[in-house]
């Protein structure tokens, strides 16, 4: 296979991927804003915002995966979602186009059905409830527009990963697990919801398996089944970590919403953030569930949800003290 460029290849997902290209033997080049500390000879500085450094960034490459996005809930300015995740996506094509790439791999998001109901496949109303939603879907029909104008010949992949944890990452899944093994996490409700969730090695996998497709249009949701309860996730990560089962600190939905208000308030007017929020609160407490059809493509996981789970655990915070913020926040 010709050399793949992975756009925002220096971060946690991008990272794992390319190790993964480097096993199989595959030719790859990391395309991002900031140096790849673990890839730095294989790194060409450049940004999707700005059409005249992929030009020559993409020149030479076969395929692209790109992963750059604003994604977080405090990304101020809130143009920078459409800057990065719609025109990036436009440059990306225009400079695909320029030097004659045909197989694009774009990495999504399941935020582009919102709060959507239980086991929603590729076929879920895209129904965004933030603007990483619906940046990310906007940049889907951007994508498909430059597969549709030579439908014969270009490939669009376009995964939709839940939330993705994973050794070395600091995100959602990451500061609730380091709650845990602090002892210091407070369960906000019931802890009977549920939440899909897809750990990074397999992700990665299932990224690179994606680059095989022929031309046309495939979409894949992805997701490690199966789904955990709240309840049963806390339980599972109390057990790797050695810690006893039983009673923990609990507090109301209503009460968490509270507070997440009240901190959203401290927040309009300070213009501090905060770890806590309504929104925040709302989807911890939420049903995030969703099905995939990443297996129909042929794929196998190499990792168990709960080998992911126990590989970060083992790697994070078995043997560490870990302190940290009250709340789970995602």
């Amino acid at each position: 296979m010709t050399c793949i460029a992975v756009i925002g290849g220096s971060g946690f997902i991008g990272t794992r991927l390319c190790q993964v290209l480097q096993e199989a033997g595959i030719a790859f080049r990391i395309i991002d804003k900031r140096m790849s500390e673990t890839f730095p000879d294989r790194t060409i500085i450049a940004d999707v915002t700005k059409l005249d450094s992929l030009h020559s960034a993409l020149e030479g490459c076969g395929a692209v995966i790109n992963l750059a996005a604003e994604h977080r809930d405090d990304v101020r300015p809130l143009s920078l979602y459409d800057a990065v995740n719609v025109d990036g996506a436009r440059n990306v094509c225009k400079a695909a186009e320029t030097v004659g790439i045909s197989r694009i791999v774009f990495t999504s998001t399941v935020a582009v059905y919102g709060f959507a109901p239980p086991d929603t496949g590729e076929d879920g109303a895209i129904a965004p409830f933030n603007d990483y939603g619906r940046t990310k879907a906007e940049a889907e029909i951007v994508y498909r527009t430059w597969q549709q104008a030579d439908a014969e010949t270009r490939s669009l992949v376009v995964v939709r990963p839940t939330v993705v944890f994973g050794e070395r990452n600091r995100g959602n899944v990451y500061n609730l697990l380091k709650q845990i093994a602090s002892g210091m996490f407070v369960m906000i409700g019931a802890g009977r919801n549920y939440k899909s969730m897809a750990y990074v090695g397999n992700v990665v996998a299932f990224l690179s398996h994606m680059l095989g497709m022929s031309a046309g249009v495939h979409v894949a949701n992805y997701v490690d089944k199966p789904d955990m309860e709240m309840n049963q996730l806390v339980e599972l990560a109390r057990d790797t970590l050695g810690r006893k089962r039983g009673w923990m600190p609990r507090l109301p939905y209503a009460v968490g919403y509270a507070v997440g208000g009240a901190l959203d308030a401290v927040a309009w007017a300070t213009g501090r953030t905060f770890p806590v929020s309504r929104i925040r609160v709302r989807k911890f407490c939420a049903t995030t569930q969703f099905a995939s059809a990443a297996r129909t493509f042929g794929f196998q996981p190499p990792y168990s949800l709960q080998e992911g789970l126990a590989r970060t655990l083992e790697s994070e915070f078995l043997g560490k003290a870990q302190g940290g913020p009250l709340f789970y926040s995602e």
